[in-house]
């Protein structure tokens, strides 16, 4: 049997797949700290609700996903941050506090910076199910993606680019 045939599992990763598991799992775990972080500085509670909401049901199955996929292949997990506390909003001077929308448009960036990583992966996997994993990690980033945006239109905080309207040329004869 050759070395890419029968029990996904027991194939070996190749160096692109252990560094692109090892990077996502690193940066999921940074991204938890951070929005902990945020939530202690979001005032919207629906902001509040969809970032714990994100660690929960997103960031933290995707952890223990890539954790458990490098222990498997004897690779040294990344390093964790600490848990953030929990603090009062009023705590936080308001210089110093990020503002909701500014929240919005980091999470905003953080499902598009994902599926861009997602699908990076999936596209230089050889293992049919390291690939398949990060295909299911790219919906629900899609998934979440869509609710942000819808969040951002709802409240307000979408900052729209310029709009280029096509205009016609006066014809001059």
């Amino acid at each position: 049997m050759g070395i890419l045939s029968g029990n996904q599992q027991k194939e070996p990763m190749h160096y692109g797949e252990i560094f692109g598991v090892w990077s996502f799992a690193l940066g999921s775990q940074a991204m938890v700290a951070g929005y902990q972080t945020f939530i202690n500085h979001a005032g919207d509670q629906d902001l509040k609700n969809f970032l714990q909401d994100t660690i929960q049901n997103v960031i933290r199955p995707e952890i223990e996903q890539t954790t458990e996929l490098l222990k498997q292949n004897g690779i040294a997990l990344p390093p964790a941050p600490p848990e953030r506390p929990t603090a009062n909003l009023e705590d936080i001077p308001p210089g110093a506090r990020f503002n909701d929308p500014e929240i919005a448009a980091a999470v905003s960036r953080d499902f598009a910076a994902g599926l861009v990583m997602c699908s990076q992966i999936m596209g230089q996997c050889t293992r049919e199910d390291i690939g398949a994993m990060f295909g299911a990690f790219h919906m629900r980033k899609a998934q979440y993606g869509d609710r942000i945006l819808r969040m951002n239109k709802e409240k307000g905080w979408l900052v729209l680019p310029p709009m280029h309207v096509k205009h016609q040329e006066p014809v001059h004869a």
